[in-house]
């Protein structure tokens, strides 16, 4: 159970582990503030670091308040759905045919049956989400495999509302957010990367982030991309 400290209407939450330097964050989407520590720091000393990084952490849970959010989507014509980074404007069209979801340059067409509702189309684009992500996860998992030495049993793909991906060392098999469709391809690269490591390294220790650098150099952009992109109305519901 971590403990905790207050730092004016801020809560910190310190977990010890056995690493040599703290890791402080904060995290989406409300600005929850975590430490890391060496497993001997007082925790004194851990609130006296934290105090030191004050400016920062408000910093950073500024810009997660302002960070845009993408509202609840209605399936509409004009309005605006994003994959692998790119914004696109939606159509709709009626059709006496089995749905689908088509992309042009800048265009997202929805073919849907006449009288369709909201959550019907919400379904047949998410199901096109899944198998978009169906498409590309294989050759990354493919390449980490081959990369890393390791092997990965099998994939999921998963609503989550905190976290990007997952991983179960002991079946081999790592978890995909599929709100990753909507972010640039990179960015699933990254999160594919770091769930595979977990096969090699499960914490984020000392070993872990080595690793991580030194098959992804530009780790803490990607994560920090991540967090700057709109959030996805159903990932931070509630």
């Amino acid at each position: 159970m971590p403990e905790t400290f207050r730092l004016g209407d801020i809560v910190v939450s310190v977990t010890r582990k056995a690493i040599k330097h703290v890791h402080l964050s904060v995290y989406p989407p409300v600005g929850r503030v975590s430490m890391v520590v060496p497993r001997g720091t007082r925790l004194e000393v851990a609130r006296a670091y934290a105090v030191s990084k004050l400016g920062w952490i408000r910093e950073q849970q500024a810009k997660l308040r302002g960070q845009a959010r993408e509202g609840a989507r209605k399936f509409v014509g004009r309005e605006t759905h994003y994959i692998w980074g790119r914004r696109y404007l939606l159509e709709v069209r009626e059709v006496d045919a089995k749905p689908s979801v088509r992309l042009s340059p800048c265009k997202m067409t929805l073919s849907v049956r006449t009288g369709s509702t909201q959550a019907k189309r919400a379904e047949v684009m998410y199901e096109w989400h899944r198998q978009l992500l169906h498409e590309a996860l294989p050759p990354l998992i493919k390449k980490w495999e081959a990369r890393l030495k390791v092997k990965v049993s099998g994939y999921f793909l998963q609503r989550m509302k905190t976290r990007w991906g997952g991983c179960n060392r002991r079946a081999g098999n790592i978890r995909i957010n599929t709100e990753l469709v909507k972010k640039p391809k990179d960015l699933l690269d990254y999160v594919v990367l770091h769930e595979m490591l977990h096969l090699i390294a499960p914490k984020h220790d000392e070993r872990f982030l080595g690793l991580l650098t030194k098959h992804c150099p530009n780790w803490r952009e990607a994560r920090q991309e991540l967090n700057d992109l709109p959030l996805g109305h159903e990932r931070w519901q509630g």
